[in-house]
């Protein structure tokens, strides 16, 4: 019988990995917090909390990572290891919230996710519930909804309710935990549609209106939760795809519910649209070079950094720096964020603010679509510290200021501009990698459009190249037939599980 207090344990590894990116991804990369740090991370299990105080947490690994390349299995080894070792030690729990991406892709793994957990549950035991959070771009396979007796994901695309949704997960494991009902009934429902995510952003119809049939799925009686899956475009594995699971107590209506929610999102799979203008680089420039709107922000989308992109692809700041109106420093002014060039960034550091330095930055990692870029400049700021980047420069070059980095990092906030005494208001043009805007930058930008670029993470997702994804998929088989949308209940841990995944 569980304690008074329950005991629940914390553990978990986050990252969105590119398959289509030549990048690969390392251990220190996660950032791993142990211990109690790992609270730290979440403000509804601050001390005086009222969630804190039901229940004794005690994390044991977790770590998030900024998409990218596949993880290392040297990397996943090391970490995996730490998280179950520390798991063993904290002694027998109560629950175990397992906080995940879901799109993690491991050198030899098919369903790292699933692989992690099947480890933690020989440690904690088949009987001990599950809740398990995610992306709603991460990958939910029939194994990974077994091995959890809750699950669930954000509800917005930029995913501005991300702690909520953690809330929500921890909080309905505090509930069954402490209830002493029935382990809950799990409803998926797989659906054959793969989408990137800057086509199914909930800001827009029809993700919209899908979406806002979850939280009345969720308010029927006999359901606790309910959550649909974009699934991660950008990896080529046979769990990539949408899905749908919801969870509760009465067997009817969480089928009932799983089985509307798919039908709408199938329902809906033609009527998925880029969330902004979308054109080639040459076209977005010509655009924002022709319009009143300022600031004119471009999406540099296919090395998104943020959707796994190597983040070092030049193909981009290539094609603005040959552009004859930005030769002249008295031309429109542009911000470029960004190119990875850790020597570049160091001669940049060693010659300081005002120097003119000439130095040569990215294609280290991702050089398939242009090579190294040589440029010449004058050091406008340099900056250190940062999570990501640890150290950044920005270059003076005609009229457009570069952001160089030691290490990738997304721009997502104004104070990633400001930091470096930028000021992306006053630009003419400012162009990050980036899928859709984030919000900050999103309430910024007067104007804006997604250049269609080359990358690890193109939007042109027939290009790529899958062929291990399950078929046939919309929209790789734009003509399939209807598929079997009835809901599928997945037995709880401690039972088998039967017959191969649909």
């Amino acid at each position: 019988m569980p304690q008074e207090r329950p005991v629940i344990a914390v553990a978990g590894l986050g990252i969105e990995s590119s398959t289509f990116s030549p990048a690969r991804t390392e251990a220190p990369a996660f950032h791993p917090q142990r211990a109690d740090e790992v609270l730290t991370r979440y403000p509804f299990l601050a001390a005086g909390t009222e969630l804190r105080a039901a229940a004794d947490w005690r994390g044991a690994l977790v770590g998030k990572a900024l998409p990218g390349g596949t993880v290392t299995a040297a990397a996943y080894a090391e970490l995996s290891a730490e998280l179950i070792e520390r798991l063993r030690q904290s002694g027998p729990v109560d629950g175990l919230w397992f906080d995940i991406h879901g799109a993690m892709t491991v050198e030899g793994l098919d369903d790292a996710e699933v692989d992690l957990l099947t480890r933690i549950r020989a440690v904690i035991g088949p009987d001990v519930p599950v809740s398990t959070s995610m992306d709603l771009h991460g990958n939910v396979s029939r194994a990974l909804v077994h091995l959890s007796d809750l699950i669930t994901c954000y509800r917005m695309a930029p995913h501005e309710d991300a702690m909520e949704t953690k809330e929500r997960a921890a909080r309905n494991l505090v509930d069954l935990v402490t209830g002493g009902g029935p382990r809950p009934v799990k409803a998926w429902v797989p659906v054959p549609v793969l989408l990137a995510g800057e086509q199914t952003s909930t800001r827009i119809e029809p993700a919209k209106s899908v979406y806002a049939a979850v939280p009345e799925v969720e308010a029927a009686e006999g359901v606790t939760d309910a959550a649909i899956w974009v699934g991660y475009a950008w990896a080529d594995e046979p769990r990539n795809r949408a899905a749908v699971v919801v969870t509760g107590p009465d067997r009817t209506e969480v089928s009932r519910g799983a089985e509307r929610l798919a039908r709408g999102f199938w329902q809906a799979r033609r009527d998925f649209a880029f969330v902004a203008p979308t054109g080639t680089l040459s076209d977005c420039l010509d655009e924002a070079l022709a319009s009143s709107a300022r600031p004119y922000f471009i999406s540099d989308t296919g090395d998104n950094p943020t959707a796994g992109g190597a983040g070092d692809v030049t193909w981009g700041l290539q094609q603005v720096l040959s552009r004859p109106e930005f030769k002249d420093p008295s031309g429109p002014t542009v911000i470029y964020a960004s190119v990875p060039g850790p020597s570049a960034v160091a001669e940049a550091e060693k010659a300081g603010v005002g120097a003119t330095v000439t130095v040569t930055a990215g294609a280290e990692v991702d050089d398939r679509h242009a090579g190294p870029l040589t440029l010449t400049g004058v050091v406008h700021a340099i900056r250190h510290g940062d999570r990501d980047a640890e150290t950044e420069v920005v270059l003076r070059v005609g009229s457009v200021r570069v952001i160089l980095t030691r290490l990738r990092k997304p721009y997502h906030h104004e104070h990633d501009f400001t930091d470096l005494d930028l000021d992306p208001r006053t630009a003419d043009v400012v162009i990050v990698k980036i899928g859709y805007l984030e919000p900050e930058l999103f309430a910024m930008a007067a104007d804006w459009k997604m250049a269609l670029t080359p990358g690890g993470v193109d939007q042109d997702l027939t290009r790529l190249g899958h062929h291990r994804i399950r078929r046939p998929m919309f929209p790789f088989d734009a003509d399939m037939p209807d598929p079997d949308l009835t809901a599928r209940i997945v037995p709880p841990p401690g039972e088998p599980l039967t017959g191969p995944e649909e």
